[in-house]
């Protein structure tokens, strides 16, 4: 990453794209992008989960490279603030060609906000309009950092994310539906519950697996543990995986939910998420950006989200490796459940290339 401004001189021109698959877990591999310049400075963008939840082969990551590919090739040659270009002839592929494309679209354009906030010598959230908050609340989700899906084993993880400070946690505890069944997720939710006390906000995802008329019958045993929200217990709830204002506008004219969760890695990038997020306030709809994600995505969600009025909360991947923070310099910095937003020109990071080598898929 460089920190100067352009100066006078012609801005940096997309010139190539390296893609970075990184084994976390054997769940979880994070894409990230890195869009290079013939200026000398590179831009990151995050491409994780465009085939779902489950763990990505390397025969997807070659998909994924591809896919790049073509939204790369809009750009070759053009300057790195070219980016309503960018979306002009994108976003119609993108959207027609489902979620690969619309994830591979969304992390070249947060790639080229990170490039031109770079050459501009600014931070990303003042092309934006600036910040209301020198840090966002976090939810903690607990998921996938608990391998032993019993009661108890949810219960330890809400309590040490407690210890360091968050206050508001999520879980998925009815993965693997219907063999986990209804009465075990309903369990573990109010294991979590008696193990934070009343004060923590404890939130739980279904993932769609619910009928509407199972989806009722749970709420209602979890009416006496006080939810903060019930999300997806049917598709297509909060919208994690829609893309753009059109995807998201009959969520919130039909006031479906009460929160939406537009996820920058599939959304459209971070421009989409601002004018989603715009689009749900004026039908009084709150946003909790969708990010059990990589560091990438989530630092591009913190300067998409740092001026939005109606934003309440980001959720972070908490707990599923120890070198997380280590992949980026420097590392994402979260105290007491708050996790500060960057001030460095771009997204304000640089990628270690060396871990991500280590780990690599």
């Amino acid at each position: 990453m460089g920190t100067g401004t352009l100066l006078g001189l012609a801005p940096p021109k997309v010139r190539s794209f390296v893609l970075w698959p990184v084994r976390a877990t054997p769940r979880t591999v994070w894409l990230i992008v890195q869009l290079q310049t013939d200026g000398g400075i590179s831009g990151l963008g995050e491409a994780s989960d465009a085939f779902g939840f489950a763990s990505t082969t390397a025969a997807q990551g070659r998909e994924m490279e591809q896919a790049l590919a073509t939204f790369v090739e809009l750009m070759q040659g053009r300057s790195v603030l070219d980016i309503a270009h960018y979306r002009k002839v994108g976003e119609p592929l993108a959207r027609a060609r489902g979620l690969l494309a619309a994830t591979a679209f969304s992390a070249v354009e947060q790639a080229l906000w990170d490039l031109a906030g770079q050459a501009l010598g600014t931070p990303v959230h003042t092309l934006f309009g600036g910040t209301l908050r020198d840090s966002i609340p976090l939810y903690a989700n607990i998921n996938r950092a608990t391998t032993e899906r019993t009661p108890a084993g949810f219960a330890a993880s809400a309590q040490k994310a407690v210890a360091e400070g968050y206050r508001a946690l999520k879980a998925a505890p009815w993965d693997g539906y219907p063999q986990v069944t209804a009465a075990h997720g309903i369990a573990c939710t109010k294991a979590i519950r008696a193990a934070v006390g009343p004060s923590v906000d404890v939130m739980v995802d279904v993932h769609s697996n619910f009928t509407v008329e199972e989806a009722v019958r749970v709420a209602r045993q979890l009416e006496p543990d006080r939810l903060r929200w019930y999300e997806e217990p049917v598709a297509p709830a909060g919208g994690e995986f829609l893309f753009g204002v059109r995807g998201f506008l009959p969520l919130c004219q039909q006031k479906a939910v009460a929160v939406i969760m537009p996820d920058v890695k599939h959304c459209g990038g971070l421009l989409s998420l601002t004018h989603i997020a715009a689009m749900a306030e004026a039908h009084g709809v709150s946003v909790a950006p969708h990010n059990p994600s990589g560091p990438v995505a989530t630092v591009a969600s913190l300067h998409a989200t740092a001026g939005l009025r109606n934003c309440e909360i980001l959720e972070l991947q908490w707990g599923e490796v120890a070198w997380r923070g280590e992949l980026l310099s420097p590392p994402e910095q979260i105290r007491g459940g708050q996790i500060e937003i960057p001030k460095r020109p771009g997204f304000g990071i640089s990628w270690n290339e060396q871990l991500a080598r280590k780990h690599r898929l």
